[in-house]
């Protein structure tokens, strides 16, 4: 300990601010840190909210945590467990405290695993002081400076957004915002996808009498798939507790196209963590005399530059990798074989119950349906068995929708009609023409038949629709086509013997009532 605390104090301030800003995308506000780096070691703070499992891109911010304490600064690790609850529930209220206790311990054997000193850092948690009444006051204060907007605009790349949020969601950046000047840092340390709340804290913590801070922003590491790594796509990551054969596995499918560098997720682990904790160590890719032998590369960039000229292949640097990858999370499975953390991780993450399992994955609450009223109907221009409707969803626009309806009902009936639609499948063009939706209907094939489902007639267009039973949770933005959840739900999706449409035998219910079909019973709803 006191020959790394005489490495930092043996640093010149240039040689600090290296240390600090290596490997980030951005960083607000770098005159004010430097400012305070001339008077005394700089105040950090990181903060991660306590929803899914930590996985490999946790590595991410460790190692960097692990330069900004070379460079002599004081960190502090805020485990957010208010945020996780406000971030449209995704840790249960009941399962706080657990998961909070899982992400320390889980927090500090990655520490560990990568010679971090525990001693040197402060972990707190957030309901240990947003509860106060001083913290809660400033929230009531803030609160009457924000408008929707901005509240909306500055968690749009953190908070999920749907299209009616709830309050707790846009409580979120605030809260954040305060935590800044409860924690009293300097600095911020986080994603590039928080810079929306960065600034909004740099706009508004002057207005209620507090100082500005900088703010350090990390590049997103792509996930396995070429997308975000997340807790909630179990092929785009690495859990810190898999096996070693699991991560041969994922790491085998991972996307790692020879030559192609943007997207890849295991050439930017080993840019963000791999070779930060190198040291004098050399990365070495080992391969078959034949296959060109043994190369180590001692900076990113030379290997970086030979993926992209092809002249290393995918499967050797995945192999490498590997290795590396297996160093870092050995420590943390051992340390994590002892009972009591078998029986924390079991609590805090239960296996969901069948029923809970459907409510909160695949459960039709993702499904975004809506009442509409069809505007206008045309033929299509290039196919004749197909319309193309504008439909008032309540938005400030109707939405093109094309359906195959020309055989079953005339453009002089549907125009008008209320009907239930599908608005968040992906975008598609039918024969050239983008549909944003799909109208909703009850079909059978002997005779053939399609009716669209009916609303009740009070119903007024943007009206949710809702599976009875199902009322709480979100839906999705936008369906994910690679994971079929449209296709999955539709199954379940038919009308009763009374014409009514249902989810599972539980009805399809907008605010006046239940969505019926006109003379179909028992046909599938597609």
């Amino acid at each position: 300990m006191a020959e790394e605390n005489s490495t930092c104090n043996s640093l010149s301030m240039e040689e600090k601010v290296k240390l600090i800003t290596r490997n980030l995308q951005e960083v607000l506000g770098d005159d004010r840190m430097k400012a305070v780096m001339k008077e005394r070691d700089l105040r950090i703070y990181w903060g991660t909210a306590t929803t899914g499992k930590p996985h490999l891109a946790y590595f991410v911010p460790m190692s960097k945590i692990a330069d900004f304490l070379k460079a002599g600064c004081e960190v502090t690790i805020l485990l957010a467990d208010l945020h996780a609850y406000l971030d449209n529930m995704k840790a249960p209220w009941d399962l706080l405290a657990l998961r909070t206790e899982y992400y320390e311990r889980a927090i500090k054997a990655m520490l560990k695993s990568i010679g971090v000193p525990l001693e040197k850092l402060k972990f707190i948690k957030g309901t240990d002081y947003q509860l106060s009444k001083e913290f809660t006051l400033d929230v009531y204060r803030l609160t009457s400076m924000v408008t929707e907007h901005d509240a909306k605009k500055a968690g749009a790349e953190v908070v999920k957004q749907v299209e009616h949020p709830l309050l707790s969601g846009l409580l979120y950046p605030g809260l954040q915002a305060l935590d800044e000047e409860y924690l009293k840092c300097d600095t911020q340390f986080g994603g590039i996808d928080q810079r929306k709340i960065f600034t909004f804290a740099e706009k508004y913590l002057p207005q209620l009498g507090y100082k500005k801070r900088s703010h350090l922003m990390n590049p997103m590491v792509p996930g396995l798939t070429g997308g975000k790594m997340s807790s909630s796509e179990e092929d785009s990551k690495i859990d810190l507790l898999d096996s070693a054969a699991s991560v041969k596995k994922k790491l085998k499918k991972a996307f790692c196209e020879p030559g192609n560098t943007a997207d890849n997720g295991v050439l930017s682990f080993c840019k963000h963590v791999i070779f930060p904790l190198l040291g004098a160590e050399k990365f070495t890719i080992e391969r078959a005399e034949e296959n060109g032998g043994n190369v180590d590369y001692a900076e990113f960039a030379a290997l970086e530059t030979a993926f992209a000229a092809q002249e290393i292949h995918p499967g050797d640097l995945k192999a490498t990798v590997e290795r590396h990858l297996n160093r870092l999370l050995d420590p943390i499975r051992r340390e994590f074989e002892a009972p009591e953390l078998k029986t924390l991780a079991q609590r805090a993450y239960p296996p969901p119950s069948k029923k809970a399992a459907v409510t909160e994955t695949e459960g039709p609450h993702r499904l975004d349906m809506r009442v509409g009223r069809v505007v206008s109907v045309a033929r299509h221009p290039d196919a004749e068995s197909l319309y193309v409707e504008k439909i008032d969803l309540g938005e400030p626009e109707p939405r093109t929708i094309v359906s195959g309806l020309v055989e079953h009902i005339s453009a002089e009936e549907l125009t008008g009609r209320l009907v239930v639609v599908l608005c968040n499948l992906k975008p598609a063009k039918m024969r050239g023409v983008e549909s944003r939706g799909m109208v909703l209907c009850a079909s059978v094939d002997e005779p053939r038949a399609v009716q669209p489902l009916d609303p009740p007639a009070a119903a007024q267009p943007g009206d949710r629709v809702l599976v009875e039973g199902y009322e709480t949770g979100q839906p999705d933005e936008q369906l994910n086509p690679k994971k079929k959840v449209w296709e999955k739900l539709a199954v379940d999706l038919k009308t009763s013997s009374t014409r009514v449409a249902e989810w599972q035998a539980n009805p399809l219910m907008t605010k006046d009532g239940a969505v019926t079909c006109r003379s179909l019973a028992g046909a599938p709803i597609r």
